[in-house]
């Protein structure tokens, strides 16, 4: 494998996980909040969305795994030179030897017990297993924020901190969105209305709190990786990649603006099956525009900050 075919196949596998990743945050937090409907019962007409979002949360997790693997097998080709066949023999020196190595191993071990935790919380019991899957889930982002660069301030510091909260503000904002793409239209029903209404109004309101999060941290890393110089921006190839980004996310914006502003409005007042199309249909152009945020951000975390390659 060459250079940059190994380059394409990490980022594009570090991609995938992000978004899957988000997708197990977003399902989940349907889950919960279909849960509160009592979406669970055998006759509720919200049932159907709720399995949806049960099945979606475990695929998604499982997806996370298999490519937080796939990750850790392409760093430990790069780091040995190894043929992507022989790449096992040095997995666990490069897993327990290495900066990255070791941030892939804990994004590995916290994906999987995150897909334990989504697949043992089905059910009016589910509770019990929240708390292990909080704690799968900063695992995860504290492996992810060990591998980028802010890895380069060293290990514990605060760029590694500011960047886990990122990846986890970043992926609960696009989770709802993907993952509500996804599970709202198990609710497109005249019988689920209601309970299609109340999920919306909780996914609006919990993805404004993420983004508050997620512009502060995204502008403490665009400030790292410039150096503080917005020259690097058009000088830059990470530059570039940064304003497609932030292009993205401002696509992303203003469709979320108009489902909270326009079209969630109309569907509380009229609770009608056009306005429940309208809604559901603007989320999936945004979840599509938050697919391609994901991919940015992996682009970036595999190149030269503009800062370094000035």
């Amino acid at each position: 494998m060459s250079d940059d075919s190994l380059w394409f196949a990490q980022t594009g596998f570090a991609a995938l996980a992000d978004i899957a990743f988000a997708c197990v945050l977003g399902a989940s937090m349907l889950d919960a909040w279909l849960r509160g409907e009592q979406a669970f019962a055998a006759v509720s007409p919200a049932r159907h969305g709720f399995q949806r979002a049960r099945r979606s949360a475990i695929i998604a997790a499982i997806v996370l795994l298999l490519c937080n693997f796939a990750s850790l097998w392409l760093q430990s080709m790069a780091m040995s030179g190894a043929p992507v066949l022989e790449a096992g023999a040095s997995l666990w020196l490069v897993a327990t030897g290495t900066h990255a190595g070791v941030g892939w191993s804990v994004a590995l071990a916290g994906s999987a017990l995150l897909l334990l935790a989504c697949a043992s919380g089905g059910g009016p019991r589910a509770a019990s297993s929240r708390g292990f899957a909080i704690v799968a889930v900063l695992i995860v982002a504290a492996g992810k924020s060990a591998i980028g660069h802010a890895a380069d301030a060293g290990a514990f510091s605060v760029a590694e901190m500011v960047q886990a909260l990122h990846l986890l503000a970043t992926g609960a904002w696009g989770g709802i969105v993907i993952a509500g793409a996804v599970v709202l239209p198990a609710l497109d029903t005249s019988m689920a209305r209601a309970s299609l209404i109340r999920i919306v109004v909780r996914m609006s309101r919990a993805a404004t709190i993420a983004l508050a999060f997620v512009v502060a941290t995204g502008a403490f890393n665009a400030w790292r990786g410039t150096g503080g110089s917005p020259a690097v921006l058009g000088a830059s190839a990470w530059g570039q990649v940064l304003l497609v980004k932030l292009a993205l996310i401002a696509l992303a914006l203003a469709f979320g603006a108009l489902n909270r502003w326009s079209a969630l409005p109309r569907l509380q007042r009229s609770a009608s099956t056009t306005d429940a199309h309208t809604v559901i249909n603007v989320m999936r152009v945004e979840a599509v525009l938050m697919a391609g945020v994901f991919v940015a951000a992996a682009v970036l975390s595999h190149s030269v900050p503009g800062a370094a390659s000035g």
